[in-house]
């Protein structure tokens, strides 16, 4: 057995017991991990074991999970915001990718700022709470064109997304979250912390796996995820406990209508549906904006 194999086993060992642990608590306030009942205050880190566990193969297991879709669906998601600083824009702009783990949506955004506008001085912040996820991301870029530019322009940090204490309020111009939100603890408050940190004007994106409204791509959708998913995370990443709950996190999320809802209790301008169904409903784009 190899150091990454004894490192996943340790992780789901940890994983096991602690879930049984938090869950016989009764005696304090309790949210949904999964399907699973546990303490609000723990859930935190097990949403932390798990992307530690799978940090290493998340985007194989992405890729497979899909069949390559979720890269169309971050493909859109990008082009449908179409940030950058205008030619003639006296300030470049300030972008948040929050839950960026590995960076693809962060990169992916400043490449279409250079492409589209000839954007090269708008800066982006990648902030995860997991910091086995950031150091993917801080490998590939390093490999990136961005790590070669003499004023550095992108940065990683360790943050909450419920709380980010370390970016002021009124500070970015941009919050993106992809595939990010449904872990939090907390939805509301992440939401309402993301209005925050935006100045007036900015924009907050969502990207997440949303509820297919069709009862027959319903039914086919709920057997691949649930007889499918789990598989092939023992298959591919060793690891099928991360993958049963990233299956039961996407059922736990709320509903497009409801999403919208809360987007605008936190004081967000939701412009005309408020978000845009991707491949029957699978994922969804939510927009906000700040007045």
């Amino acid at each position: 057995m190899n150091v990454r194999s004894i490192s996943l086993a340790s992780r789901n060992v940890w994983k096991a017991r602690n879930i049984r642990f938090y869950s016989q608590s009764n005696n304090k306030e309790t949210t949904h991990f999964g399907f699973k009942t546990v303490d609000k205050e723990q859930k935190e880190d097990l949403v932390k074991g798990v992307f530690s566990s799978v940090a290493l193969s998340y985007d194989v297991m992405n890729d497979a999970m899909s069949m390559g879709v979720h890269r169309l669906w971050k493909s859109h998601f990008i082009n449908r915001l179409d940030a950058g600083m205008r030619p003639g824009s006296d300030r470049p702009l300030d972008f948040l990718d929050v839950a960026g783990g590995t960076g693809d949506i962060a990169f992916g955004l400043l490449d279409h700022a250079e492409a589209k506008f000839g954007d090269i001085r708008s800066t982006m912040t990648v902030a995860d709470i997991n910091a086995d996820m950031l150091r993917e991301g801080e490998v590939r870029y390093g490999k990136t064109k961005y790590a070669k530019e003499p004023k550095q322009r992108v940065e990683f940090m360790v943050q909450n997304g419920e709380i980010m204490d370390k970016i002021p309020d009124n500070s970015k111009d941009v919050y993106t979250i992809a595939f990010g939100i449904r872990n939090f603890t907390n939805i509301q408050a992440g939401l309402n912390t993301a209005y925050r940190v935006l100045r007036p004007g900015g924009i907050f994106a969502c990207l997440e796996f949303s509820q297919v409204e069709n009862p027959l791509v319903d039914y086919i959708y709920q057997a691949y995820l649930f007889l499918m998913l789990p598989m092939m995370g023992q298959l591919i990443a060793n690891d099928r406990d991360s993958y049963q709950y990233l299956v039961e996190s996407i059922r736990k999320f709320p509903k497009q209508e409801e999403f919208k809802g809360m987007i605008e209790k936190a004081g967000f301008y939701v412009p005309d549906q408020g978000y845009e169904n991707l491949t029957f409903g699978v994922a969804a784009i939510h927009i906000g904006v700040k007045l």
